[in-house]
Parts: structure tokens; C-alpha cells; sequence
């Protein structure tokens, strides 16, 4: 048997509670992990609050998708992992597929990636849903290229601050919209060569002083929704635009005059339906060797253990983190 959070019911921050679950059996092509650490990503939150059934995993449900960890078992077929590597991914905590709030999560190798060596299980269970979706966003569909001018709105947000690493690694000039001065600080560290205070300029204003009225060349919006809009005011024309969260009506009218393309990133895909998982792993490889070469870091705001999930999760939800939130294991201490 295995300890393990799980939740009932939907709710807030306190309907957690420890479990003693079975260990699960290794399957073909899996690795079972012993989890160090997980993170906090905004979809944890939705599961949790009961705002996503459709892909929400049966109750009582083991949440949370990051998961850093030492494989402790491998199964049939599984070549590239053995027993006691440390490893990260994001594997689980959605219809289907257990999560990370236990002591052993059940994997499908393809989504797993060796760890970066050179950091903590705290700092690489920070980075799988936010490096996938930035790398999936910017590198596989926008294909950012060298001296293009790229606009992150949210850059020191979850996704946002690993997409800002992801396109100075590029070569692109790297235009970080914040709401704050201390935010601001944060992008300059990342590597932003730009900060843009959205609170205090507006998006007209400032695509003339940075773009001379032509826009950026590629704009990626973590923000979303009706930010959406902004994200098309930016952008040049037969620009490319790239959203992560867009679960809501919009005008189109921009997005035709000016001829823009536009990218919808959903990075739990090959999770929920069992296509495209092997990129996922291929991401991570690389991101790690990115990750020890010093060219991306994670940002993290708080550690926790897993014994305070309610105090993690209601700090998550007081939108207060600059980065990530972090939570380590705490059953077998």
C-alpha cells in the first residue's frame, strides 16, 4: 500500500484528504516513480473546483500532473529507463491516469524524460506542463526564429517565464509584458530584452515605440480569453499569435484584416487520448540539456510540502506566485 491525497468531491482548498491506496501494478511500456515532488499548474485547480469534467479522473482522484521522482520499477518494453534513475514528466492527474499527490505514480514511459542533473526534484517537477506548453507554442507551431520580435504576455507566469528563457535560447528579442515593477525585475533576470508594463501603457502605445506601428513579429498570450484582442492589436500583419487559454468567445475581425494566424495550444492532448505522447518526452530531453547548460531555469515562488496541499493550493489560487509553486513529499518522511 501507498499514501496518497485524494479528493471526493469537488470543492476548495481543504477537501483533501491521506488515503492508503494500492501500490500500482507496473504495466508494459511504463515506469512506476517514486515521487520526490510536484507542482501547482492552474489546471490542478480546475479539477479540484469541478470547472473541467471532461477531463476530470473518477473519484476519489489522485491529482496533479508534474511529477519529479527515482523510477522504482520498469516495465516490459521500456528501454531508456532503469531502475533508480530520476526522472520528470508530466504523466497524470487527469481522466484516466493517476497524479502525483502519492508516493508512486504509474507512468507511459514515452512522457517521461530523464531529470536535468543539475537540479533539485523541487526545480524539475516546477518545469514539465509550463516547458511542454511554451516549447509546443513557440517551437513546434509558431517556429520562432532568430532577430523576430516576440511579445510574452504573463512572462514571469507559470508558462510564461519558461517561454521567455525559450525564446532568447532562440535568438529572438524577447518584449515581456508584466503588471508590476518587481515583475518586470523578474523578466529582465530571465533574460527579457524588453519589459513592457501593460498597467501603465497601453498596447497601441506601446507597438508604436517598440515595432514603429508595425507590431511584433509573434505574440504569445498566457493570459488568454479577452486578452485575446489585445494579442491581435499586436501583431503585424500576417503575424502568428499563440494562446494557451482561449475558453471563450471572441471577435474575430482582427485575426482577418490583418491576416493573422492563430495557434490554440492544448498540452494535455496525448495524455487524454493516448496520441503524440513519445514528443512529450522528446520535449523534456531537451529542455533538460537546456536546463544544464544554464540556458533555462525555473522560477520558484514557494515550496510545500505535501502535508500542506490546502495552504499550497489557496496561495496558487490568490494569483500572489511569480512562477511556481512547488510541492515536495512528505509521506514517508
Amino acid at each position: 500500500m501507498m499514501k496518497a491525497l485524494v479528493i471526493d468531491q469537488f470543492g476548495g482548498s481543504n477537501i483533501f484528504r491521506e488515503a492508503d491506496l494500492p501500490i500500482p501494478l507496473i504495466l508494459p511500456h511504463h515506469v512506476l516513480i517514486r515521487v520526490a515532488a510536484t507542482s501547482i499548474n492552474p489546471v490542478d485547480l480546475k479539477i479540484r473546483q469541478g470547472l473541467v469534467a471532461d477531463i476530470t479522473p473518477a473519484l476519489p482522484a489522485v491529482l496533479h500532473g508534474d511529477v519529479a521522482g527515482t523510477v522504482e520499477a520498469v516495465g516490459v518494453g521500456v528501454n531508456d529507463f532503469q531502475v533508480g534513475d530520476e526522472v520528470y514528466a508530466c504523466a497524470g492527474g487527469v481522466k484516466g491516469l493517476g497524479g502525483a499527490l502519492a508516493e508512486y505514480m504509474l507512468v507511459d514511459a514515452n512522457l517521461v524524460a530523464h531529470k536535468p542533473v543539475s537540479t533539485t526534484m523541487a526545480e524539475a517537477a516546477a518545469l514539465p506542463l509550463v516547458s511542454i506548453t511554451a516549447w509546443e507554442g513557440l517551437i513546434d507551431r509558431a517556429k520562432i526564429q532568430p532577430k523576430q520580435k516576440v511579445l510574452v504576455y504573463g512572462a514571469t507566469g507559470g508558462v510564461g517565464h519558461i517561454a521567455v528563457q525559450l525564446v532568447k535560447w532562440a535568438g529572438a528579442t524577447v518584449f515581456a509584458s508584466v503588471s508590476s515593477n518587481e515583475k518586470g525585475i523578474i523578466a529582465r533576470r530571465l533574460g527579457a530584452d524588453v519589459i513592457i508594463n501593460y498597467q501603465q501603457q497601453p498596447v497601441e502605445e506601446f507597438v508604436v515605440e517598440h515595432t514603429d506601428g508595425e507590431g511584433f513579429d509573434v505574440v504569445f498570450d498566457t493570459v488568454g480569453n479577452d486578452n485575446l484582442q489585445n494579442a491581435f492589436k499586436a501583431a503585424k500583419l500576417n503575424g502568428t499569435i499563440v494562446s494557451v487559454v482561449s475558453l471563450s468567445h471572441q471577435d474575430l475581425t482582427l485575426l482577418h484584416v490583418k491576416g493573422l494566424t492563430l495557434h490554440l495550444v492544448f498540452m494535455l492532448i496525448p495524455m487524454l487520448f493516448g496520441k503524440g505522447r513519445a514528443h512529450h518526452g522528446e520535449i523534456l530531453s531537451k529542455l533538460a540539456q537546456l536546463v544544464d547548460e544554464g540556458k533555462v531555469h525555473p522560477h520558484l515562488d514557494k515550496i510545500f510540502s505535501m502535508a500542506e496541499i490546502a495552504s499550497a493550493h489557496q496561495y496558487a489560487e490568490s494569483g500572489q506566485a511569480i512562477g511556481k509553486i512547488v510541492l515536495t513529499q512528505s509521506f514517508n518522511l
